[in-house]
C-alpha cells in the first residue's frame, strides 16, 4: 500500500513537471509570434495536384486558360477532355504535355508533345474532340437546345496516354480506366446571360428570333444554314450574345412548313416576309439588316440582296454557290427534290458521296444563278480550300468576276483558309471531315472536308473578321 501511494506521488509530480515545461514552451512560441509573426508548423505532406480553368464559365467563342499546379517536376502529363452531347455519345481529345521545375504546366503557353494535337494550341483540347471509340458512326457535333451548355470534363493524367484508335475498338476497350490526378469542369455556352429566344411563327415564316440583353433596339442578321434543313439556332444565339438580334431562318425541311420535308415549298415571298417582320419589330434597327449563309443558304443570300426588293446593309457567305443546280420557285410553291438528279454526286473509296460537282459554276444553269451584279452592299465570301461539298473557291471566283465586270469589285471582299472545310463555324468547336447525311432509304455519309487544326485556325479567324464585319457595316 505503502509502495504504490509513492508511484502515484511521482506520477503527479511528473505529470505536474511535464505540464509546467509544456506551459512554458507556449509562452515562448507565444513571444516569438509576438515578435516575429505567425509560426508555421513544417509538414512533410506535399500538396495534391490540382487542375484549374479560367473561367470555368465562357461563351463557345471564349478561350479558356488551363493550368496543372502540384505534378512532379519534369514528369510526363496527359490531359484528357471529354463531353457528352444531347444524344449521349462521348466525345474526347487527349494531349501530352511535360511538367516544368516546378511541376506545372500551362495549356495557353506550353506545347503538346502528341495527342490528338500537337503544338502551342490554348483551345486544342475543345477543338479536337472527336467521337470516342466504339461510338455511332458519322457524328457531327451540332448544339440542339442552346439554352443548356456543353459541360466538359478536364483531367490530368499520369504519364503520356495513347490515344485509342478511331476504328477496330470498342467501348470496352477504350475503357482504359486511368486514375485522376485533378479534374475540373467547364461550361461552353452559346447564349450570354440576358439573351432572349423567342420562337417566331408569324406571316407563314418559321425560326427563331435571338435578341441581346437590354431594351434595343439592336442590328439585326438573317441566319440560314444549308441543305441540311431543320431550324439551327446556335450561330443565331451566339450572335445575339455579341450585341446582334439575329432570326434563324427555317425554309427546307421542318416539320412547320407546309409541304413535303425533301422539297424547298417557299419562294421569295417567305424570304422577303423574313425580311419584313425584322424591320418592323420594336427591338430592330429596321435599316441595320444583315444576312448570313452557310452552304446553299449562300445563294439564298444573295438571291434576297439583288432579286427580292429588300435592301440589307451587308452579306456574309461561307463556302456556298452562286447559284442552284434545281430551280427555285419565283413565288411560293414546291420545288424539284435536290436528292432528284444525281448525276453530278461523286464518291470515293469508303462510298462516300461529295457534292462538290453540283456546285460548280458550269454545272448551275445561268437562269438559277443570283444576280450578283446587282449586289449594292458589302459581300464578305468565306472559303475553305479543302472543302469537299462545294466548289467555294470557284464560286468565290465566279462572283468576284460578275462583281468586277459591273464595276462593284470594291464591295468584295474574300477570305481563304488552307487546310480548311466546308463547315467554318464559330471558333473553339471541333470539325467534322464528313458526317451523316441520311440513313433512308439507305444510310448516305457525306464529305465536308477540313483537316482539325487548320480548321480550327480558320474558324477562329473568320468569326474575328465576321463580327468585324458586322460591327463596321451594320453599327458604323
Amino acid at each position: 500500500m505503502l509502495r504504490a501511494r509513492m508511484c502515484v506521488s511521482a506520477l503527479c509530480h511528473r505529470s505536474g513537471t511535464f505540464v509546467l515545461r509544456w506551459v512554458n514552451i507556449c509562452r515562448k512560441i507565444a513571444c516569438v509570434q509576438s515578435a516575429v509573426g505567425p509560426v508555421r508548423w513544417k509538414t512533410y505532406c506535399s500538396p495534391a495536384p490540382f487542375l484549374t480553368a479560367t473561367p470555368t464559365r465562357a461563351l463557345i467563342d471564349e478561350p479558356i486558360t488551363l493550368e496543372g499546379h502540384h505534378l512532379p517536376p519534369h514528369s510526363p502529363i496527359t490531359v484528357r477532355a471529354y463531353m457528352h452531347n444531347e444524344d449521349g455519345d462521348l466525345w474526347e481529345a487527349l494531349s501530352h504535355y511535360n511538367t516544368d521545375e516546378m511541376g506545372v504546366v500551362n495549356m495557353t503557353t506550353d506545347e503538346s508533345v502528341g495527342g490528338s494535337y500537337v503544338g502551342c494550341e490554348p483551345m486544342g483540347l475543345f477543338w479536337a474532340l472527336q467521337p470516342a471509340p466504339g461510338e455511332r458512326e458519322g457524328l457531327r457535333l451540332r448544339k440542339k437546345n442552346v439554352e443548356t451548355p456543353y459541360s466538359v470534363q478536364l483531367s490530368l493524367l499520369e504519364g503520356h496516354i495513347p490515344v485509342p484508335p478511331s476504328e477496330g475498338s470498342n467501348k470496352e476497350q477504350w475503357q482504359r480506366g486511368e486514375q485522376e490526378l485533378a479534374a475540373v469542369t467547364v461550361e461552353r455556352w452559346y447564349m450570354a446571360p440576358g439573351v432572349r429566344r423567342i420562337e417566331i411563327r408569324q406571316n407563314g415564316v418559321v425560326g427563331t428570333l435571338f435578341l441581346p440583353p437590354g431594351p434595343g433596339p439592336f442590328p439585326a442578321m438573317v441566319d440560314l444554314w444549308g441543305m441540311g434543313g431543320g431550324l439551327i439556332e446556335y450561330r443565331s444565339a451566339l450572335f445575339a450574345s455579341r450585341g446582334f438580334a439575329s432570326l434563324s431562318l427555317a425554309y427546307f425541311g421542318h416539320k412547320d412548313i407546309p409541304g413535303p420535308l425533301n422539297t424547298i415549298n417557299v419562294g421569295d415571298a417567305y424570304f422577303k416576309a423574313a425580311f419584313q417582320f425584322l424591320q418592323d419589330h420594336p427591338q430592330v434597327c429596321g435599316d441595320r439588316l444583315g444576312i448570313i449563309g452557310l452552304s446553299f443558304g449562300v445563294y439564298l443570300a444573295l438571291r434576297i440582296a439583288t432579286q427580292i426588293g429588300v435592301n440589307p446593309r451587308c452579306v456574309i457567305g461561307v463556302n456556298g454557290p452562286i447559284g442552284s443546280f434545281n430551280k427555285l420557285s419565283d413565288s411560293d410553291g414546291q420545288t424539284e427534290s435536290f436528292e432528284g438528279d444525281q448525276k453530278h454526286w461523286s464518291y470515293d473509296e469508303q462510298g462516300y458521296v461529295s457534292f462538290r460537282e453540283v456546285s460548280m459554276p458550269n454545272n448551275i444553269p445561268p437562269e438559277n444563278k443570283a444576280k450578283v451584279e446587282n449586289l449594292c452592299c458589302p459581300l464578305l465570301y468565306i472559303v475553305g480550300e479543302d472543302d469537299l461539298s462545294c466548289a467555294a473557291i470557284e464560286n468565290a471566283d465566279e462572283i468576284e468576276k460578275k462583281l468586277k465586270d459591273a464595276g462593284r469589285s470594291h464591295l468584295f471582299t474574300r477570305l481563304s483558309y488552307l487546310g480548311a472545310g466546308h463547315l467554318i463555324e464559330p471558333p473553339y468547336t471541333p470539325n467534322a471531315r464528313s458526317s451523316m447525311w441520311t440513313t433512308r432509304p439507305k444510310k448516305l455519309i457525306t464529305l465536308w472536308g477540313g483537316h482539325l487544326a487548320p480548321h480550327a485556325a480558320a474558324q477562329e479567324d473568320a468569326w474575328k473578321r465576321t463580327l468585324e464585319f458586322m460591327e463596321r457595316h451594320l453599327r458604323g
